[in-house]
């Protein structure tokens, strides 16, 4: 399994419009982060976890041509905002996109992408087949993914486990039983803002708790923002199996 970290950076990205702190103004490229997405490249097959509003900019950097399926973890735009292209993977592949989420994502699109279900659509709109999921595993392409259901705040968000990874974004409650789910990963992708405890993302000292927990090989964390400091002065400082994940990183999980 090959993953690719598309986006680390909270809703506002980093750096954040008119903000002036040392985050923000840092000219290191690992302190740059576009909205919180990442590539999965499993199995002969090739998966997106959720389309923000940076999604063209990060298929172009990577060079993606080709796309099989899209899974989202829930309807705010930071991660659904860049769904309108997928229309080019449309022209490109001469099919429409599966995407997968939960009821409330599917009808947050349907209502957001309304253009995109008409009766009689415009020429040149995406085209999308919605699939609606809940709590069992499912098959996609012939790859079994598992829902991990967490609170964002009192938000319903949707986690994915494929084989041995798991990517968890825009978490601040994980129950015990999806906990359980959580246990032998070699890869963890775990959302946490900030250093400061906040009211709908878990924190550095919470994920810090929850590795420990669970004690996958290895721990990366994403949707990040300024908050948590600079890249070059927080990576030290974390444990030999836990890192900060930055806009670009690929992992070859055999390597792990």
């Amino acid at each position: 399994m090959d993953l690719t970290f598309l986006g680390t950076g909270t809703s506002q990205g980093v750096p954040i419009i008119a903000c002036h702190c040392d985050v923000c103004k840092s000219a290191d490229p690992h302190d740059k982060r576009l909205r919180s997405s990442m590539l999965v490249e499993y199995a002969g097959k090739r998966l997106v976890i959720d389309t923000g509003p940076d999604f063209r900019q990060q298929m172009l950097r990577e060079g993606i041509e080709h796309l099989d399926f899209v899974l989202l973890t829930h309807e705010h735009v930071d991660h659904t905002a860049g769904m309108d292209d997928i229309r080019s993977f449309n022209f490109a592949q001469h099919k429409d996109m599966d995407i997968y989420a939960n009821s409330q994502t599917c009808r947050a699109v349907t209502n957001t992408f309304a253009y995109a279900f008409t009766p009689h659509k415009y020429p040149g709109v995406p085209q999308f087949r919605l699939h609606p999921i809940g709590d069992a595993p499912f098959h996609v392409q012939g790859i079994k993914i598992i829902p991990i259901h967490v609170l964002h705040l009192k938000m319903p968000v949707l986690g994915y486990r494929i084989n041995e990874m798991a990517y968890i974004t825009d978490a601040s409650f994980i129950a015990e039983k999806e906990l359980e789910k959580l246990h032998g990963l070699k890869v963890l992708v775990l959302d946490v803002l900030r250093k400061e405890k906040h009211y709908s993302h878990f924190c550095l000292a919470e994920g810090l708790e929850l590795v420990e927990r669970l004690r996958p090989e290895q721990a990366f964390f994403t949707h990040i923002g300024h908050g948590m400091g600079r890249y070059a002065e927080v990576e030290p400082t974390l444990p030999p199996n836990v890192h900060l994940a930055y806009d670009g990183l690929k992992i070859h999980i055999d390597d792990i």
